[in-house]
């Protein structure tokens, strides 16, 4: 078998082949899939070793020190004989991956063959094709969740480990310093905790990395607006913890650590930095300084580790296997998200040169993964369901109106894009009533009543789904409560005009068919406007029919987003994509006439910049570029259509243009006009509907399919692999 090593004296990397270890009682032999490199650790061993004699011992005092205790003991000739004989071999590398079981020794019951597990510890879970893990050192990993999400239990854990020991409570507020692999994930942690946090790291891009994953503000530690933001949370009183996440010699960390922190907080140290406690500042705030051990209890202990004598847990609650365990769950359900710090997957084979580009600089990354030959779990293609949509009674008859009556309305939400996107134009539509407006809080339903006439405002949600002279529902709220506001609105027996998206989940999408079916109301429109615009439809006409497959592509430069947007709420929200990116696959959709079969989804660091691929039943494709790194004064949307000889062109709703041979032919004026992306003509078909009661603008599967294709944008970024759009039976 293959496996990663270093030669600690020359600095050499290699990939040797080595005999594959035995199965020994006790534990259990695991073929890896992926297996993750530790950015911080790692990095820190492979760059010592690149280092002069004199640099290696200015770098590691602590053996040094060693070294000359054995002077002293053993003389200097056999002292010298050890340490050359120890620097010049190969040493592994890794400590956290996930694999297959393949292999069972004696004393283990808890897993079979073929079971998929994520395992820890620098000798047992390294860069190689095959591993023995001793069972404390190995957890199961839930149903559904990817091997490669999987991989990250041992560097999971660590952080893990060092929330518990600061002890965070509901409300809270803490400092992370450091957002690297370590400190994102803590970020994640405390959120999901309950606990605001604030992130401190030179680097902007890690910054705005934590902020999407839930951290409340983070900024340079030289800049006023961590301290800032902290005086803001805390109301000037400090945070109740600090996290140090960082490395290198500088002092900083703690110091600010000191500043920032309230009268006896608390100052845990997970990754390694320099400790000079300024004794002052720690002394006046009587603060308390704690350090985190790895993984969690039993790391070190060989009893348990190697011999597998577990601590009670009536005695010692969360040991390094419960700890592993623990965050695979939280993984499983959602609470903490690793894929957006996946910077780069590597193959195996590939990992000397993966190495070499990390070490100089080549390759910035917060996480890295080498992928395995061969690697279980994901030879079947992902698939993610697309809910078969089934009426019952063959559907919903609109619900009886008397002749010349208005269109009564009701909005959920009265939020930015209610306000300025959506109620503007209907204020100035005839036939139309706003009737009610539902808000969370008083305040906004009464500003929302005054500004565009409703007759009514309320809280009260279900006082609105019970008014039976209401026609129709707009739920225009935030995207985590879509799916089931639409849920409840359906089996309320009311028209339902949700804004993108659906629904976060797969599961959320099918709640929402299975109340069409329980209740047989099909009557629903989601806000993909796009396909309404009259320059849009209008080039759409005169591109005429198509005889083969087409190909579009669609650049969306979507630009970074602005501090303190929620869609930086991924852990509540979704992802940035998952909010908007129904809009483009529709369009998509619609201009090519199916609905996708497959989707492919690669992404730069953070998941930020995505290229997206959708396969169509008559072998056309769409590919979306989903860009926010883009100039801010280039177009936010362009789109080519390309089939039979014919090229659409769209210039961000501004113009259009069909080419045709040497013919090229404009859709309207070439001067652009004010930007028309739909919304009115969206509004004027769905209020048509719920007037005459004829079929809805968009047919119900499209809306379904659309949303399917979208969530499945994330598997695939998950697994690295095409994922099909399956029907579910």
């Amino acid at each position: 078998m293959k496996q990663v090593v270093q030669n600690y004296k020359s600095g050499e990397l290699a990939v040797l082949d080595v005999p594959v270890p035995g199965c020994k009682p006790g534990g259990v032999l695991v073929r890896s899939a992926y297996s993750l490199i530790s950015t911080g650790t790692e990095l820190m061993k492979v760059s010592e070793a690149g280092m002069s004699m004199l640099g290696k011992a200015r770098s590691r005092p602590d053996q040094v020190a060693k070294v000359m205790q054995s002077v002293a003991t053993n003389g200097v000739p056999a002292t010298y004989r050890k340490v050359m004989g120890k620097l010049d071999s190969y040493t592994p590398l890794g400590y956290s991956l996930c694999g297959v079981v393949e292999q069972v020794g004696a004393g283990i019951d808890d897993v079979a063959v073929g079971d998929l597990v994520a395992c820890a510890g620098n000798e047992h879970a390294l860069h190689a094709e095959l591993n023995w893990v001793p069972k404390n050192l190995y957890a199961r990993v839930p149903d559904g969740l990817a091997p490669r999400h999987a991989a990250f239990g041992t560097v999971g854990s660590i952080a893990l480990q060092g929330v518990r020991q600061g002890e965070p409570r509901l409300g809270e507020v803490a400092l992370v310093i450091g957002l690297g692999l370590i400190g994102q994930l803590v970020v994640q942690l405390l959120a999901a905790s309950g606990v605001r946090v604030v992130g401190v790291d030179p680097d902007p891009v890690r910054c705005g990395l934590a902020e999407r994953l839930s951290a409340a503000a983070c900024g340079d530690p030289a800049s006023a607006a961590v301290e800032a933001a902290v005086a803001e949370l805390t109301d000037g009183l400090g945070v109740d913890q600090v996290f140090l996440a960082a490395g290198g010699d500088s002092n900083q960390p703690v110091e600010l650590a000191a500043r920032l922190s309230r009268d006896r907080g608390r100052v845990v140290d997970i990754g390694k930095c320099r400790l000079d406690l300024p004794w002052n500042a720690y002394y006046e705030k009587e603060l308390d300084v704690r350090f985190s051990r790895s993984y969690g209890p039993g790391r070190y202990d060989p009893e348990y580790e190697l011999e597998g004598r577990d601590y009670p847990i009536g005695h010692v609650r969360w040991t390094e296997r419960r700890n592993l365990a623990c965050f695979l769950d939280l993984l499983a359900r959602g609470r903490v998200d690793v894929e957006p710090l996946v910077s780069h997957v590597a193959d195996f084979d590939d990992a000397v040169d993966t190495y070499r580009l990390l070490r100089d600089g080549g390759l910035k990354a917060v996480a890295v993964l080498f992928r395995y030959p061969g690697r279980a779990a994901e030879t079947v293609a992902p698939a993610v369901a697309v809910p078969a949509v089934k009426r019952r009674g063959g559907g919903a008859a609109a619900p009886a109106r008397a002749a010349g009556a208005p269109v009564r309305l009701a909005f959920v939400g009265a939020g930015n894009y209610a306000t300025s996107m959506l109620l503007p134009h209907l204020t100035r539509r005839d036939g139309v009533e706003l009737s009610t407006v539902v808000t969370t809080t008083a305040l906004s339903a009464a500003n929302a009543k005054r500004k565009f006439g409703f007759a009514e405002a309320t809280t009260d949600l279900d006082a609105v789904l019970g008014d039976g002279s209401i026609d129709a529902v707009f739920v225009v709220t935030r995207h985590s409560s879509h799916a089931e506001l639409t849920r409840k609105a359906l089996l309320a027996g009311k028209t339902v005009f949700v804004e993108k998206p659906l629904a976060l989940t797969e599961d959320e999408l099918a709640e929402v068919v299975a109340a069409v079916e329980e209740s047989g109301n099909d009557r629903l429109q989601v806000g993909f406007n796009r396909r309404f615009a009259p320059l849009l439809r209008e080039a759409r006409k005169r591109f005429g029919a198509r005889t083969g497959p087409a190909h579009l592509r669609y650049l969306v430069n979507a630009g970074r987003l602005e501090h303190g947007s929620w869609y930086l709420r991924q852990g509540s929200e979704g992802s940035r994509f998952t909010g908007e990116g129904g809009h483009f696959i529709d369009t998509a959709s619609w201009l090519l006439g199916a609905d996708p079969v497959s989707v492919y989804a690669v992404a730069s660091s953070g998941n930020e910049d995505l290229q997206i691929v959708l396969r169509y039943p008559d072998d056309s494709t769409a590919t979306i570029s989903y860009l926010t790194t883009g100039a801010a004064g280039f177009p936010k949307e362009t789109l080519d259509l390309v089939a039979d000889g014919k090229v659409l062109r769209l210039d961000d709703f501004l113009r259009a243009a069909v080419h045709e041979g040497r013919r090229k032919q404009w859709v309207g004026s070439r001067l652009p006009k004010a930007r028309d992306k739909g919304q009115s003509a969206q509004l004027a078909a769905f209020v048509r509907a719920v007037r005459t009661g004829g079929p809805m603008p968009v047919p119900l599967e499209s809306l379904v399919a659309t949303t399917a294709a979208t969530l499945a944008v994330r598997a695939g970024l998950a697994g690295g692999v095409p994922v099909t759009l399956a029907e579910a039976r």
